[in-house]
């Protein structure tokens, strides 16, 4: 979708910065900097909005072959950032009704057919539609019956849906998902029992089929739990300017990690890089790391590269 940044508050006027933003296509950014090979499947509208995406994507190295351009008069959809109180951000959707809200398994699915090794799915596409949560159960479960790694990001939108909605659409992606990668507050949605703690919730999932669960604790870290154990992963402590797409700068982290066949404490330090990079810079996907930068801080500060 499109994005509108405000430099202030809406209700004031002003002007607007325009951009891309999403959750998949932060990921599919992220990645594609860290030189893996992405595609990225989905709907926009025949609209100036919907080439920016598809351009911008393009622009960044991801293969969007699998694009869908909406003929119907389905506009692409937007939303509108606002920054209200230092790091606390206001966002705004436009998206009932837009181009991605009708994206179908006919639309995603043949992306799948040339040899993927992880379909990345959030929890924000279901959120827009029937016809968009028919799509990402599709996709799941195609990936997952061929041997491809299904990655759920849970990324729960309160103004997009209720929690009961979510719980109802949500559940059923357990048993077709490899990865799930949620916030701490996110975990219920997955649940029988929205009441148990982090250890029941934990274990229930990995009794569901799903193989590793990540929690992501924003400036706490992360914790990884497999059958196998636990694996916490501290912070990077950095200046925060802009909290929006810090958790897609993790996941795409912690993918490269999976990608490069790095172990799971690897995994961690990169994806809290990847978010560190994410928070310390303004905009979604605008500051992420390309491989050769991700030892930027290990350098000291002030540092002049020359």
């Amino acid at each position: 979708m499109a994005a509108l940044r405000a430099h202030g508050a809406l209700r004031l006027g002003g002007s607007l910065g325009l951009s891309v933003a999403g959750a998949e296509s932060n990921v599919a950014i992220g990645l594609a900097r860290l030189g893996h090979r992405v595609r990225w499947a989905g709907r926009v509208g025949a609209d100036e909005l919907g080439v920016l995406v598809l351009r911008t994507l393009r622009a960044e190295g991801i293969d969007a072959t699998y694009a869908v351009t909406d003929d119907t008069g389905r506009p692409t959809g937007l939303l509108l950032t606002e920054p209200r109180l230092g790091t606390l951000t206001r966002v705004s959707y436009y998206r009932a009704g837009s181009a991605g809200s009708a994206v179908s398994p006919a639309d995603v699915l043949p992306a799948l057919a040339s040899g993927s090794r992880v379909l990345h799915l959030t929890g924000i596409t279901p959120a827009l539609g029937p016809s968009a949560a028919e799509a990402v159960l599709a996709a799941a479960t195609k990936a997952r019956d061929a041997g491809i790694t299904v990655c759920l990001d849970v990324n729960y939108r309160s103004r997009l849906w209720t929690t009961d909605r979510a719980r109802t659409v949500l559940r059923p992606m357990r048993a077709h998902t490899d990865l799930l990668i949620a916030s701490e507050d996110e975990l219920p949605l997955l649940l029988e029992r929205p009441d148990a703690d982090e250890s029941e919730a934990v274990q229930s999932l990995l009794a569901v089929g799903v193989n590793e669960v990540v929690i992501k604790r924003g400036a706490r870290g992360a914790t990884s739990f497999t059958a196998d154990g636990t694996t916490d992963c501290a912070a990077r402590q950095v200046d925060a300017v802009d909290l929006v797409g810090a958790g897609d700068a993790f996941v795409a982290g912690y993918l490269s990690g999976l990608l490069d066949g790095t172990d799971i404490p690897a995994r961690l330090h990169r994806a809290v890089t990847t978010a560190a990079f994410a928070v310390a810079t303004r905009g979604d996907w605008e500051g992420l790391p390309t491989q050769d930068e991700l030892g930027l801080f290990d350098q000291p500060d002030g540092t002049t590269i020359r």
